[in-house]
């Protein structure tokens, strides 16, 4: 039975590290799992995780959306972005994210999640520039806060799943040794 509770975390890190790709909250996921795992595995038993590992990386979930938020508030703020813009952003990014999953890019293994990756940034562009033209800004105004929300989505993007990453690891290594 652990080694069932063992396998089903770490299907749900791998799971939780790619829904990060796609805009959707899966460092959440990776933390529930910790904790999921670290309260039903039996205390001292063969794979174990500590509340410490876990609190490490709820910390560390913690700040892996503080940056991906604060990389693209500062890339629309630094140019002027309103609040209606970076929302649609967040939208656009959501959809686009999923859209590129689907569509994926012709590249063999990793084509989709490329595909998500780079659509959640032109999906970030699209809805900051509508958003800002609904807010009745000039397009040349809009193109700026777009391409700040695209660059803004990606760095986000790589710095959550950079984070992400070493949660993965965290968990990993907590499970399989021991007292860790």
């Amino acid at each position: 039975m652990v080694y069932l509770g063992l396998l089903v975390l770490l299907l749900a890190l791998i799971v939780g590290w790619l829904m990060n790709l796609f805009s959707l909250p899966g460092n959440w996921l990776i933390v529930a799992a910790t904790a999921l795992f670290a309260y039903a595995a039996p205390d001292g038993g063969q794979f174990d995780i500590t509340w410490t590992a876990v609190l490490v990386i709820l910390g560390l979930a913690i700040v892996g959306e503080i940056v991906e938020f604060a990389a693209g508030a500062v890339g629309a703020a630094r140019v002027g972005g309103s609040r209606r813009g970076a929302l649609m952003a967040i939208v656009g990014s959501m959809i686009g994210g999923l859209t590129g999953a689907v569509l994926g890019l012709p590249v063999p293994l990793i084509g989709p999640l490329l595909g998500a990756v780079v659509f959640a940034g032109v999906g970030a562009l699209v809805g900051a520039m509508l958003g800002e033209a609904w807010k009745g800004r000039q397009l040349q105004e809009s193109w700026q806060v777009g391409q700040a929300a695209f660059w803004g989505r990606l760095l986000g993007t790589l710095a959550k799943t950079l984070i992400a990453s070493a949660m993965v690891v965290i968990a990993a290594v907590a499970a399989l040794v021991d007292g860790f």
